[in-house]
């Protein structure tokens, strides 16, 4: 079983805090998807359970949206947001 990894986006801040990562989408999201965050030191999968645009939570953006995503795991700026296919 093959899966495809499309570039979705990228992280451009991480509040450790409550654990929501800023993504600057480049192709569409939606709650449901799965997703896979790759970077120097990170590596996990999740699906998207929640986002957030401006505070108000959207079931999904689209390209050139900022986006608020909770996440399972520390992230870093300049993270990659890929979306599972396949």
């Amino acid at each position: 079983m093959s899966r495809s990894l499309e570039k979705v986006g990228s992280v451009t801040h991480y509040y450790g805090r409550i654990g929501v990562a800023v993504v600057e989408l480049t192709a569409p999201l939606r709650v449901g998807d799965r997703i896979a965050i790759r970077g120097m030191t990170t590596n996990f999968e999740q699906v998207v359970e929640s986002m957030e645009i401006e505070h108000k939570p959207v079931k999904e953006a689209g390209p050139g949206s900022s986006i608020g995503l909770k996440v399972l795991d520390r992230v870093r700026e300049g993270d990659i947001v890929y979306k599972i296919g396949g």
